[in-house]
């Protein structure tokens, strides 16, 4: 009997064996847990971008909210590398992303709007909270990405939107339409282009977003203060961005 209990108790161990062999080592599991501090301090950007704009020094928030933007590029592929998902069950990538990227690309973008003069002064609270409302049923919308990783309506890119405002810095009244204009569009089911996913025209798109990284540098070093070319440059990209799979469907509709 003793000698067949020792037989079970050495086939156990070798079946447990492989298993335990494929748990995360206490390094890798560091790693991963990294990923998601890498991503939270998104988060803390956002504040120093706070600061900046209730000073009004507006390209500093923006300097800040591009480096938040750049950590939201390559969080991502980190993680699927370091396959966080799964090494750190625990811990929700999903939902601190969702978490960051609200506070970076609406809540502070939102905040300058509102406080930085260039809305109608009685539309500028309302359209602000209009801003923060939609993006946050946005955000919890399912459907706020097609089959083919397009947007569905305007995604919420307030700190876009913001930084084209304080570029073209047009009369409070046009700037007010825009602006109310963008949030009825959050929930008009066109599509807009994902500058990294959307796989047609992926070598134009990046190669695009390369220009607009550049001359978005530009522009915050000169504090807004540039030239025509550079101002219509960047605005042909972002009417690129949001209406080339429009423009596309019309031409194939037509061929």
């Amino acid at each position: 009997m003793a000698y067949v209990q020792t037989g079970l108790i050495l086939i156990a161990e070798a079946m447990d064996t492989p298993e335990d062999s494929l748990k995360p080592t206490p390094a890798i599991r560091a790693a991963a847990l990294s990923v998601h501090v890498f991503t939270a301090f998104g988060a803390a950007l956002a504040l120093l971008a706070m600061l900046e704009a209730v000073r009004e020094h507006w390209a500093a928030m923006f300097q800040w909210l591009g480096i938040a933007l750049v950590i939201d590029a390559i969080d991502g592929p980190i993680a699927r590398r370091l396959d966080v998902k799964n090494v750190q069950p625990n811990w929700s990538g999903d939902v601190l992303d969702l978490v960051v990227d609200f506070v970076t690309y609406v809540f502070v973008p939102a905040y300058a709007i509102v406080a930085s003069g260039l809305l109608l002064p009685v539309a500028a609270p309302l359209l602000g909270i209009a801003i923060i409302v939609t993006s946050a049923l946005y955000f919890a919308d399912l459907r706020m990405k097609a089959d083919d990783n397009h947007f569905r309506g305007f995604p919420a890119l307030w700190n876009a939107a913001a930084f084209y405002l304080f570029l073209l810095h047009w009369p409070p009244l046009w700037s007010t339409l825009l602006v109310a204009a963008l949030v009825v569009l959050t929930f008009v089911p066109f599509h807009v282009l994902h500058p990294v996913r959307v796989v047609r025209l992926r070598w134009l798109t990046l190669s695009l977003m390369a220009i607009w990284a550049v001359l978005g540098l530009y522009v915050l070093a000169m504090d807004f203060r540039v030239g025509t070319g550079v101002t219509v440059a960047l605005c042909a990209i972002a009417l690129w961005i949001t209406f080339s799979d429009a423009l596309i469907r019309l031409v194939r509709s037509f061929a």
